[in-house]
């Protein structure tokens, strides 16, 4: 779509210049009354057009009994009929040409089988008629600027919205109203607020990249309970970052959404949400884990990005309320610093005396403003620390001018500043509010968003497609019919991808005579068995010709017993390959965020550990290194007390070569399990692998 094609929609959604309402009721007491109402008590001054076949009019205003009476043109229009009869209010919405559409009317695909199929109808109807949908299901939208409430939001009949910098996105129409009124309890203000329902057509990442371009939004939540949207979504968050207004996402369903479609290893260690923590990373977004730290979190990151450093200075007047923020971002890992002994040295020359402790604790030295202000300025000069957090104790209530007046009046340069208020202390946190600075009400809730500004990243910059590479792989992947491909056809694709994998040949008895050097292995080669060492299907450590043919007869009568209907090709006699650690590379077709690669702790327990990262793929041999510095269990790789290097550089060049299964879209999933990694400058060998293809039905979207 064009940028004026772009801006255009944008007007058409957030400012339109005329509003049809079909359903529209009289009734005060009914819901659908409500955005008429709205509307005019927050100030539109456009024209309004009741739809109602029984009335003439609706509050003072000339109703219509078909939309495509409306003597002018309709920029957008609000459904609130029962469901059966949205599709003939739709049709009459294309045959008025409005470009905009929003459906409140709920009973469609939440309902099920046939809601789906309602809906489905509706979005071909749509996109037949170039209307673009919102909902159903939705509750509506809010613009403050525009004065657009066409919402059935009680929240708006109750409420004043104060125009503010904060968009809220919400899949659930029934937090929305919550969220705003969360929001407005915190003198937050707000630009827009939508409810997107079922996202028929536009969802969650569209709306979110239109609100990048708006002028009045400096924040934009998302509250989310699952991924339809990622592709929209991604752009977003990429394009967010860029214009320094951070997303910041609160995400439900921490569930095992898609694992029916897992045949390997990955598909169960890495669940929806693992691969939704890592999408949201990948493209810059922020995730909390509590609801209150998605609207105390953006006062500490608004207008910023990403830092590389993210070491946290406590200061407090009340020693146990700073612990309890203390101990909660130990347990998140992040780096609590003492005062350097510059600070503590420059303090004592104004007779304050702290010690090196993690927490500088000025209960003893006297709650005064002058102590407090003295050593916040100085922990916001030195250069030890990257964020101050000030914790406030009964100051805080009962004399806001002690702990919190100096943050309000500190100049904090380059540094954040976070203030956690141990007691219920309104006031102050009113006065940190109007001061654009972080104030927490629980010790929780501040070690979140502390975390989330750690966990924070730059956008990830994809590679390009290696054609040639892709190519190859497609080529091998192409000879075979089978969904899934068994392990030598596998690993020829993955030669294709510049893998290198172990020597084989493969012998279709036991008494078949082979050329190869010992030790080796023997495995059952069928593209029906996923885990060979399950079937029985794996003999290691052969050493000579007669051991040969004795595996072989073994592994055929145990897999015929385990496996009886199994398409067997063979047993794969592959050479015996030894190296420092055992990894596991994995690429899947999430159903959510779409194609990921996942790197962890490799062989037959690689599902007990679940010791594994994840990055949207394909990445780069830079990000690939990243991923191996995540994975705890390869910190053998990493020389851990002595022990010899590994091949790090060719693991990441692996894991990046992998990912470029990203192109190739019948690839539903992938596996190398395990990869040999070997010592420094040795490489890597990969020792097994699977490939599952996919159709458009498993692909999910």
């Amino acid at each position: 779509m064009s940028e004026q094609a772009l801006a255009l929609l944008r007007q058409q959604i957030f400012s339109p210049r005329s509003v049809a309402l079909i359903g529209a009721s009289a009734d005060p007491q009914k819901n659908t009354s409500r955005p008429q109402r709205y509307m005019r008590r927050y100030g539109y001054q456009g024209p309004l057009y009741p739809i109602n076949p029984g009335r003439t009019e609706v509050f003072g205003e000339k109703a219509f009994a078909d939309v495509t009476l409306v003597p002018g043109e309709v920029d957008h229009a609000f459904i609130m009929v029962p469901a059966p009869m949205v599709k003939k209010a739709l049709q009459q919405c294309v045959e008025k040409k409005i470009p905009v559409v929003t459906i409140y009317s709920d009973g469609f695909a939440e309902m099920g089988a046939e809601g789906r199929r309602m809906q489905d109808e509706l979005t071909q109807i749509a996109k037949a008629g170039q209307v673009r949908l919102i909902g159903p299901n939705c509750i509506g939208l809010f613009s403050s600027q525009t004065h657009l409430a066409l919402s059935v939001n009680a929240v708006l009949e109750h409420s004043d919205i104060k125009p503010g910098g904060i968009a809220v996105v919400s899949q659930s129409g029934s937090m929305t109203g919550g969220l705003l009124s969360r929001g407005l309890g915190r003198g937050i203000g707000f630009s827009k607020l939508i409810s997107v329902g079922n996202e028929a057509d536009i969802g969650v990442g569209e709306l979110s990249d239109m609100l990048v371009d708006d002028p009045h939004t400096d924040v934009i939540l998302l509250f989310m309970e699952t991924l339809r949207d990622a592709k929209h979504l991604a752009r977003a968050g990429q394009r967010a970052y860029a214009a320094g207004k951070p997303m910041i996402v609160y995400k439900l369903g921490r569930s095992e959404v898609g694992q029916a479609l897992a045949a390997s290893h990955t598909g169960a260690m890495a669940g929806s949400d693992e691969l939704a923590d890592a999408f949201f990373k990948a493209h810059g977004i922020l995730r909390v884990d509590l609801l209150e730290t998605l609207f105390e979190l953006p006062a500490l990151i608004k207008g910023r990005k990403a830092s590389l450093r993210h070491r946290v200075a406590v200061m407090t007047t009340t020693g146990g309320g700073a612990a309890t923020v203390a101990d909660r971002l130990g347990t998140f890992g992040v780096e609590v610093v003492p005062p350097t002994q510059a600070v503590i040295d420059n303090l004592a020359k104004k007779k304050i005396l702290i010690s090196q402790s993690r927490i500088i604790d000025l209960t003893l030295a006297g709650a005064k403003k002058e102590i407090y202000s003295a050593v916040l300025n100085e922990l916001i000069a030195s250069d030890h620390c990257d964020l101050v957090l000030p914790v406030a104790g009964s100051s805080a209530q009962f004399q806001p001018e002690i702990a919190v007046s100096p943050v309000v009046e500190a100049d904090p340069k380059d540094k954040l500043i976070a203030v956690f208020l141990a007691p219920q202390a309104d006031k102050s946190l009113t006065l940190l509010s109007e001061a654009g600075v972080a104030g927490f009400r629980t010790p929780e809730s501040c070690a979140d968003a502390i975390r989330a500004w750690r966990d924070w990243k730059a956008p990830i910059e994809s590679p390009d497609r290696d054609e040639a590479r892709v190519a190859a792989a497609k080529a091998a992947f192409d000879t075979v019919p089978s969904r899934q491909l068994n392990e030598r056809q596998a690993c020829q694709m993955f030669l294709g991808l510049g893998i290198s994998t172990a020597g084989s040949v493969v012998i279709q008895s036991a008494e078949e005579k082979v050329e190869v050097s010992f030790p080796v292995v023997a495995k059952i080669l069928s593209p029906d068995i996923a885990h060979k060492t399950d079937a029985g299907g794996v003999i290691l450590n052969i050493v000579d010709a007669k051991g040969l043919q004795e595996a072989a007869k073994t592994i055929f009568t145990r897999v015929a017993h385990k496996h009886p209907k199994a398409t067997i090709d063979g047993i794969l006699v592959q050479s015996m390959e030894k190296g420092l650690a055992e990894v596991i590379v994995g690429f899947k077709r999430d159903p959510q965020v779409g194609p990921v690669v996942v790197l962890g702790v490799g062989g037959v327990l690689a599902e007990v550990y679940k010791d594994f990262t994840a990055r949207p793929a394909p990445v780069s041999v830079e990000e690939a290194k990243h991923m191996i510095d995540e994975v705890k269990g390869l910190i053998v790789l990493r020389g851990y007390r002595g022990l010899p290097k590994g091949d790090c550089e060719a693991l990441a060049r692996t894991v990046s070569q992998f990912s470029q299964l990203a192109f190739l879209e019948l690839v539903l999933e992938a596996e190398i399990n395990p990869l040999i990694v070997k010592a420094e400058t040795k490489g890597v060998v990969a020792v097994d692998g699977l490939v599952v293809r996919s159709d458009e039905k498993s692909l999910g979207h």
